[in-house]
C-alpha cells in the first residue's frame, strides 16, 4: 500500500466527509481495516488500522497495534517539555501506562491520540463513531498527564493515508478485510493478539484465509 499526503486529514478536528455527502455513504469511516496475509508492504503486515476518515477525498487511519519500540508515554512528555523529568514519579497511573503507537508512515513526527468520547476540545476533538474521538493537540497530552484526560486512549506515531479511490482498489484487490470498530480492540491491553482477536470478530480462520477472500 502506498501511503500518501493527500488530503484525506485536513489537520486534526478538520477530518470531515466530502461536502453534501451523507455519512456511511458506502464509506468505512470508523470501521477496522485488517490486512490480509497477501498484504505484501511490510509497513502494513498484520497491521489493524482504525479509520478515522474515508470520503472521495481519500482516507486516513490509525494503526492500532503496532507498537512503537522503545519510546513511551513519560518520555514524550519530557521530551515535548510537558513535564519535567522530576514530575515522571509523579505521573498518573494511566499516563504512566498508555500505549504510544506506530499509527503508519506518514507525519511520523506527529502524534494523534484516539480517544473515548468522555474527553473533547472545542474545535480540536473529531468525533468519529461509536464513542471513538481522534483529537491532535498537546492540550490532550497535557490533560492525560494531569490525570484529566480521556478514560482510553492511545497515542500513534503518524498515519496510513490513501489517495482518493486508493483504498477501495486496495481492498478490491483482496489487500484488506474491514469490519465495524470494537472499542476493547482499539484500547485493548493485548497489543499482540489484536490482529488475531480481528479476524476472530469476522468469523475468519487464518489458516483457511488464502488470496481470493473477499472483504468482510
Amino acid at each position: 500500500m502506498k501511503a500518501t499526503r493527500k488530503k484525506a486529514e485536513k489537520s486534526a478536528g478538520g477530518l470531515r466527509a466530502a461536502e453534501g455527502e451523507a455519512p456511511g455513504a458506502g464509506y468505512l469511516d470508523g470501521q477496522l481495516l485488517i490486512a490480509m496475509p497477501v498484504m505484501d508492504d511490510e509497513r502494513f503486515a498484520r497491521a489493524v488500522i482504525y479509520l478515522c476518515a474515508h470520503s472521495s477525498e481519500g482516507a486516513m487511519g490509525i494503526i492500532v497495534n503496532r507498537p512503537a519500540g522503545s519510546i513511551d508515554f513519560p518520555q514524550l512528555l519530557v521530551q515535548l517539555d510537558i513535564i519535567n523529568k522530576a514530575e515522571q514519579i509523579k505521573l498518573p497511573g494511566s499516563a504512566e501506562d498508555m500505549k504510544v503507537m506506530k499509527g503508519g508512515p506518514v507525519d511520523t513526527g506527529r502524534g494523534f491520540v484516539l480517544h473515548s468520547s468522555d474527553f473533547f476540545i472545542k474545535d480540536a476533538t473529531l468525533p468519529i463513531d461509536d464513542g471513538i474521538c481522534l483529537t491532535a493537540t498537546l492540550d490532550i497530552l497535557k490533560a492525560i498527564a494531569a490525570g484529566a484526560g480521556p478514560k482510553h486512549a492511545i497515542l500513534a506515531l503518524g498515519y496510513a493515508g490513501w489517495a482518493p479511490g486508493q483504498l477501495e482498489n486496495e481492498i478490491q484487490h483482496n489487500g484488506w478485510l474491514h469490519c465495524p470498530a470494537d472499542p476493547d480492540l482499539i484500547f485493548g491491553d493485548d497489543v499482540d493478539e489484536k490482529y488475531q482477536r480481528a479476524l476472530d470478530k469476522i468469523g475468519i480462520d487464518l489458516a483457511m484465509l488464502s488470496n481470493e477472500a473477499g472483504h468482510a
